[in-house]
């Protein structure tokens, strides 16, 4: 069955290239690579990033091969591909004649951090249309048994982009093949440019990714990214808008073990952080914001749970995080006031005297202008090496998970699961926490109301029971799984009284008339 290509062969103005100097893959192969966004490439010409690059001193004086690459993707109307999180696509490689054709067929695999593990069976074909004949030592003959599938394919989307490739072999004898892409990604009537750096593994073991990479990023700003191409070409081609990436809990097996549990959580918990920067980079929505900080926390909230069972393997220190956190932090926080608090509250305000409506509206449009100063500062630190630095060491971290040394007091459980024996006590533990801090804090000695400090703690705790019962579920007990909407009620009621009297610092900060802030103390306290 052979499928053409749904775009010109000659895209106009396109100017010769290179070959692509890369044999194919053989079938059967596993592609093993990390994915880099590049936070400060905004404005600047493929040449100049070429440039930039090439001094890196990890890829100075190799040479490099530029080459353009046009890449059609395949999928049915119903997309059955991508439900199956299988990308098919034909590949044209150069400008020149004799053109190169490539198939290639991916399918799923472990792809929630920086690095990525997936099947790939890539090959030459003829010409511009779809051999799918050639790929009867992929899945596909499995996927498509009856060839109902076959015909109903279609184009779906496409990526247009300038590769310049760096070769690399270390010398414990890896070998890395460094890619430079730039271009666009097209669907329908929607685009988006395209701009990264791939690490594939060509020889060697996966550590010797991270280790090139950790070079390139002590000058270069990078951003690890778990999204390939063509996830990135499905989501273009279902929103205007770039949408938040929420929590999405890895299925986890009762009998896998708790390194594999916590590899995969926590590998989650760090790709919805980093996939909501790296959107965050060229988008404005407030949601980004708030699901980058959400990842973040899941993260932090789930490495709390399981650190008792993992001591040999402490989590690194990344004071070079703490910037990017504080600046996020204050973006959400004026985000929160001027797109939520306020017009929440602003009949209230005027209540029927129009003469109250302008002060309102006036700090209503100084916390936007000062949204858009503090998202420029958060895109600024995105753009300082130590940052993607700081990440990858992270995602490094992850991966040495999987062989660490538990703690006795796993193997202790015993019984035919331990890991979820041990995981169940620890939920139970972080609910009786929170139900003593809470009973503290409502009956503070000599106060007429709560303790402040101590609603904190609350709000707190529940996060952390929330995103553990969210992240566990499966493994729990109804009793347990039910405590998540628990946690999230008292999060929403605390976290409600919060962000007024953070409206109310914010009022008072930006210049508000003594009027509107104390009506924001007065709204904060009637809510707490």
């Amino acid at each position: 069955m052979a499928r053409t290509l749904g775009q010109p062969l000659v895209q106009p103005g396109q100017r010769p290239a290179k070959k692509r100097q890369r044999t194919a893959a053989p079938a059967g192969a596993t592609e093993t690579e990390i994915k880099l966004a590049l936070p400060g490439a905004q404005g600047v010409s493929p040449d100049a990033l070429a440039a930039q690059l090439a001094r890196v001193p990890a890829l100075a004086r190799r040479k490099a091969v530029r080459q353009q690459v046009y890449s059609v993707y395949y999928d049915t109307p119903d997309q059955q591909l991508r439900r199956q999180r299988v990308a098919l696509r034909l590949r044209r490689v150069g400008s020149e004649q004799p053109l190169q054709w490539l198939q290639t067929l991916k399918t799923a695999g472990r792809s929630d951090s920086a690095l990525s593990q997936r099947g790939e069976w890539e090959m030459p074909v003829p010409g511009p249309a779809l051999a799918l004949e050639l790929l009867h030592d992929s899945p596909w003959p499995g996927m498509d048994p009856d060839g109902t599938l076959a015909p109903a394919l279609a184009p779906c989307f496409v990526t247009d982009f300038e590769r310049t490739v760096w070769r690399v072999t270390a010398r414990d004898g890896s070998e890395i093949e460094v890619a430079l892409d730039v271009g666009t990604i097209t669907a329908g009537h929607r685009s988006a440019p395209l701009c990264e750096l791939e690490l594939e593994l060509v020889a060697g073991p996966p550590g010797a990714l991270f280790s090139l990479a950790r070079r390139i990023a002590r000058t270069v700003a990078v951003l690890p990214l778990a999204a390939s191409k063509a996830q990135r070409g499905y989501a273009l081609g279902q929103a205007d808008t770039p949408m938040a990436v929420q929590a999405q809990p890895p299925v986890l097996s009762r009998d896998a073990s708790l390194q594999t549990m916590a590899r995969s959580l926590l590998g989650e918990a760090l790709q919805q952080f980093t996939a909501n920067l790296h959107t965050l980079l060229g988008a404005d929505g407030p949601e980004l914001v708030h699901q980058a900080r959400v990842g973040w926390r899941r993260f932090r909230s789930l490495w709390r749970l399981l650190r008792p069972a993992l001591p040999g393997m402490p989590c690194p220190a990344l004071p070079a995080l703490q910037p990017l956190l504080d600046s996020l932090g204050a973006l959400r926080d004026v985000d929160v006031a001027a797109t939520q608090t306020l017009p929440l509250w602003t009949e209230r305000y005027v209540a029927g005297d129009a003469s109250r409506a302008p002060a309102w509206l006036a700090l209503e449009t100084a916390l936007l202008d000062a949204a858009q100063q503090q998202r420029t500062a958060v895109r600024q630190t995105l753009a300082q090496p130590a940052v993607g630095a700081a990440l990858l060491e992270l995602s490094q971290w992850l991966e040495s998970l999987e062989t660490a040394a538990l703690a006795p007091a796993v193997v202790a459980c015993g019984g035919k699961r331990p890991a979820v024996r041990w995981l169940r006590r620890r939920v139970q533990r972080l609910l009786h926490r929170l139900e003593r801090t809470w009973a503290d804090a409502k009956h503070l000695p000599g106060a007429a109301s709560p303790d402040a400090e101590g609603l904190h703690r609350v709000r707190i705790l529940s996060k952390r029971l929330r995103y553990s019962t969210q992240a566990l579920s499966p493994l729990l007990p109804r009793r347990l799984q039910r405590q998540h909407d628990v946690a999230q009620q008292w999060q929403t009621q605390l976290g409600t009284a919060r962000d007024v009297a953070q409206a109310s610092a914010l009022a008072a900060r930006w210049g508000a008339p003594p009027e509107v802030v104390g009506f924001l103390r007065g709204a904060a306290a009637a809510v707490a």
